[in-house]
């Protein structure tokens, strides 16, 4: 293995296995992207301006379409040159600074839900005192932690990357992802081990856990009602719990397979499994969310036109 130690630049070994497919691939994704932009714009735009949809389930609606137009543009904008390059070798700088994008994108996804599922949990559970634990400093202030802790927390863990001396620069990814980086070490990574799963702990699975104990709670609540009410928790609940268990599917399966060697896999499925969390929820999301709850698509049916306009 060559001795490199802040190499300059990172492969990204899995384009091999497309390139005979590239430009097919190139088209498909394009379409993919495109359309996920205008649909997450679509949400944002017509929630924003829209002041019957000011209310916190809403807005949290409106920050997972932000996020989904943050982490898909980290991604597609490198991967689609990608595609059409002879080349992937990417720069030292530019491979962190995606690392950092994806992985925020990531977190904030997972501290959103964890909000919205305690929206859901004061709205069912303690209807009462909903609009005296739903403020809008409160919601403020819930938002602000789901974007200042993934923030800082990330930025930590790719720092302690960047630093290492690595022996070498292929990542068998096509994207950069900082377990790969940190597995070309040169040195123990003892530290970087330890905070990067304190770290996920953090952001993902104390999230998890506390939607699946707020869906508990409901579950309980709901027992014990007609079926007037459980119709209607679950008529307000599905989009949320639709989103909820695609996003852990497809971040269970970016951890497990971080966790092995993706080129031993059938090149086209490695590919597929390892791009699901930053493609299908963005693509997932403004269609529950659009189609599903009526107040959003009546008011997107009308706004369309003007939007066109």
């Amino acid at each position: 293995m060559e001795n490199y130690t802040h190499p300059p630049y990172f492969n990204l070994t899995m384009f091999m296995n497309i390139r005979n497919y590239r430009y097919p691939i190139f088209v498909l994704c394009f379409l993919l992207y495109a359309f996920i932009i205008s649909a997450n714009l679509v949400i944002v735009v017509v929630i924003s301006r829209e002041k019957t949809l000011h209310e916190p389930m809403y807005i949290f609606i409106m920050c997972l379409s932000m996020n989904s137009l943050y982490g898909s543009g980290g991604f597609f904008f490198r991967f689609l040159r990608d595609l059409l390059s002879d080349s992937q070798l990417i720069s030292r700088s530019a491979c962190f600074t995606q690392i950092y994008i994806i992985y925020t994108y990531a977190s904030y996804e997972l501290t959103i839900l964890g909000i919205m599922a305690y929206d859901r949990f004061v709205a069912i559970c303690q209807p009462l005192h909903y609009h005296n634990k739903l403020t809008s400093r409160i919601i403020s202030k819930l938002l602000a932690f789901a974007w200042i802790y993934p923030a800082f927390s990330v930025a930590a863990c790719v720092y302690l990357a960047s630093t290492l001396p690595l022996c070498g620069n292929k990542i068998p990814k096509v994207f950069c992802a900082n377990w790969p980086v940190v597995k070309l070490s040169c040195v123990p990574t003892v530290i970087n081990n330890i905070i990067g799963m304190f770290v996920t702990i953090t952001t993902v699975f104390l999230p998890l856990t506390f939607v699946l104990y707020t869906y508990m709670q409901i579950f309980l609540v709901c027992r014990k009602r007609s079926s007037a009410f459980k119709g209607k928790v679950i008529k307000s609940c599905m989009p949320h719990i639709i989103t909820f268990v695609n996003y852990s599917i497809t971040v269970f399966c970016d951890i497990a397979l971080s966790r092995i060697d993706l080129e031993e896999l059938n090149p086209f499925l490695g590919i597929i499994l390892s791009l699901e969390f930053v493609v299908i929820p963005p693509i997932l999301n403004p269609l529950m969310y659009g189609l599903k709850l009526p107040e959003i698509r009546k008011c997107i049916l009308r706004k369309i036109p003007c939007l066109i306009r």
